[in-house]
């Protein structure tokens, strides 16, 4: 069953409302390193991966990384915020598909690493005029593409 379209209505609050939370924790694995052989687990169970570094990475492969679950969640929060445009305006478009690139690389800025993200949007059947309206306005209301654009609220504690 598809999310109401309410969900794009607009909030007038002055402070973060959260919808939904979620938690998830990275082991280390057997070479105690979450990115080469972690374990991933939700809160709630629904969520449980191997993290593995891929073959050209030096890696094994055998199972996911972050830039997959990135590309994953960047993806499907694009398609769920374009579905319910849509829907708000009545288009239909049977065959959305979603496409994201995630690429992890050397940082020129500092030396060290950091990730591009590149979304293609399938709107077969849609006049292009009017499908680069609706992508136009899904990359301002998808919360991850607000996220690539202009940074998120984060912090970073030490528990002991």
């Amino acid at each position: 069953m598809a999310p109401p379209a309410s969900l794009l209505d607009r909030y007038r609050g002055s402070t973060f409302e959260p919808v939904y939370a979620t938690k998830v924790t990275v082991t280390g694995g057997e070479a105690r390193h979450g990115r080469a052989s972690g374990k991933v687990r939700s809160d709630d169970g629904e969520l449980e991966l191997d993290l593995r570094l891929p073959v050209v990475m030096g890696g094994e492969g055998g199972g996911t990384n972050p830039e997959q679950l990135f590309a994953a969640g960047y993806g499907a929060c694009f398609h769920g915020a374009l579905s319910l445009l849509a829907t708000k305006h009545r288009i239909a478009i049977p065959d959305l598909s979603v496409e994201v690139e995630v690429a992890f690389g050397r940082d020129p800025i500092d030396g060290q690493h950091t990730l591009t993200a590149h979304v293609m949007v399938r709107l077969p059947g849609l006049e292009l005029k009017v499908a680069q309206e609706l992508v136009r306005a899904t990359e301002r209301i998808c919360p991850y593409a607000k996220l690539v654009r202009q940074g998120i609220v984060s912090s970073v504690r030490v528990l002991v």
